[in-house]
């Protein structure tokens, strides 16, 4: 499995928090149950971090109106001697 951060922004306006809530119960979204928003700190967005197996999957799982606006980002975790021998590989470990 792979993991993404999912982040769909919206319009600042009240009627477009209001449509952003009925497209999420309308599709059944996890968006409503599993999101985070920052609405509260005037950052119109929601985040979701899912674990899935591809990005297309990622991307089935946001709404249709919100796709064109809708980033994907795949999250990569690092250990201490991965960065070891990346240092290495460029000539500075």
């Amino acid at each position: 499995m792979e993991r993404f951060l999912i982040e769909v922004p919206r319009k600042a306006e009240e009627q477009a928090c209001i449509q952003a809530v009925k497209i999420f119960m309308e599709t059944g979204s996890h968006f409503m149950t599993h999101a985070d928003y920052g609405s509260v700190d005037n950052a119109h967005k929601a985040w979701m971090i899912v674990e899935l197996e591809d990005k297309a999957t990622a991307w089935a799982m946001v709404p249709p109106a919100y796709r064109a606006q809708a980033k994907i980002i795949k999250l990569t975790t690092y250990t201490f001697s991965d960065l070891q021998e990346v240092m290495e590989r460029h000539g500075n470990g």
